[in-house]
C-alpha cells in the first residue's frame, strides 16, 4: 500500500480544538516533525481537515525482502 510522509509546518495556535486533536492523532508532536502513514481514506480525511498546517508527499517504500533488493 502506498505511504505518505506528513510534515507539520504551521503552528496550531489560533485554530479550533478539533484541528489540534487531528494533528495529535496523526502522531505529530512538534513543528517540523514528520511521520509516515499508509494512504487510506481515513488518513486522507484527517489530512483534508488540517491541510493548511501540514505538507504531504509520497514516501518511498523500502524493499521488504532480500529478493526485492536485487
Amino acid at each position: 500500500m502506498p505511504k505518505l510522509r506528513i510534515r507539520w509546518v504551521r503552528s496550531q495556535i489560533g485554530y479550533a480544538q478539533p484541528q489540534r486533536r487531528t494533528i495529535r492523532a496523526l502522531g505529530l508532536r512538534r513543528l517540523q516533525h514528520a511521520v509516515v502513514h499508509e494512504d487510506t481514506p481515513t488518513i486522507r480525511g484527517m489530512l483534508l481537515k488540517v491541510r493548511h498546517m501540514i505538507h504531504v508527499e509520497a514516501a518511498e517504500e523500502p524493499p521488504t525482502s532480500d529478493a526485492e533488493k536485487k
